[in-house]
């Protein structure tokens, strides 16, 4: 299988905060997918447990450039699976906030990684189910304009964005599966 084949097999779970993608990609796991947890819950919860200095909410270039370093890590590791595997969250999402933290342009960011899965499955704005927590500490409005600037680079990097609908875990995790046959 060549580099371009595995990569078609990495699937991006991205979109609002709180709307759902965490539940989703346990449910995956539960199906037997392979998974990833998201960079940045990984790196906010190390964060509080030490300095805090590289918290989004602190000093979000800081947390963008080490959510960079780990998404990258994530798809080395990932990269020799053959069977799909299912990310929280991506490459393209740190980079994302690196841009809106310091204005460097997302292509500029991902030049040298190799991409995902074509179609990439957005979570929209779900108040009704948003939850802030210690790991998530910005609100709906933040969530909402993050959403916004991650449609916009979705799509400027020529990804198919799909947006999930509200509905069940187990339909959403029907409705993804539907869409990469």
């Amino acid at each position: 299988m060549s580099t371009d084949d595995i990569s078609s097999r990495h699937v991006i779970l991205s979109g609002c905060s709180g709307g759902g993608k965490s539940t989703l990609l346990a449910e995956l796991a539960r199906l037997g997918f392979k998974t990833v947890s998201e960079p940045g819950r990984r790196i906010a919860a190390e964060e509080l447990r030490g300095d805090g200095k590289a918290l989004p909410w602190v000093n979000l270039a800081a947390f963008a450039e080490r959510a960079i370093d780990l998404a990258a890590q994530d798809r080395d590791l990932a990269a020799s699976d053959n069977d799909w595997t299912f990310f929280d969250r991506s490459l393209v999402d740190a980079a994302v906030a690196l841009q809106h933290a310091t204005g460097q342009a997302v292509s500029v960011t991902l030049a040298s990684f190799r991409c995902y899965h074509r179609r990439v499955f957005l979570t929209p704005p779900w108040p009704e189910i948003y939850v802030s927590d210690q790991e998530r500490q910005h609100d709906m409005g933040e969530a909402i304009a993050e959403y916004e600037r991650l449609v916009v680079a979705y799509g400027e990097l020529g990804y198919d964005a799909i947006i999930l609908p509200k509905s069940s875990v187990p339909d959403r995790a029907r409705f993804v599966l539907s869409q990469l046959k």
